[in-house]
C-alpha cells in the first residue's frame, strides 16, 4: 500500500508504518506513520493519529507545550 504525500514531499512513495510506541511515563499506544526512504523528512507527529492518543497544550507566549495521555 502507497500513500500520497503532499508539498514538497509529493514526489517521494510513502507506506504506513505502525508501531506501539511510548510516551514518557504514559501507557503505550499504537501510532500510525507514513514512511519514507529519504534522508531530509522530518518527523511530524499529529499528521495521522498523535493528537486523537494524547491531549496537547501550546502555551505560545512562553514557547512551551504539555503532552498529557487522553481524556475520554
Amino acid at each position: 500500500m502507497n500513500i500520497q504525500l503532499a508539498g514538497t514531499l509529493n514526489n517521494l512513495k510513502a507506506m504506513p508504518l505502525f508501531v506501539v510506541a511510548q510516551v514518557g511515563e504514559f501507557a503505550p499506544v499504537r501510532l500510525a506513520f507514513a514512511w519514507v526512504h529519504g534522508d531530509n523528512v522530518p518527523l511530524i507527529l499529529g499528521q495521522t493519529n498523535f493528537f486523537m492518543e494524547f491531549d496537547i497544550c501550546f502555551y505560545r507566549s512562553k514557547l512551551e507545550f504539555v503532552v498529557k495521555p487522553k481524556t475520554t
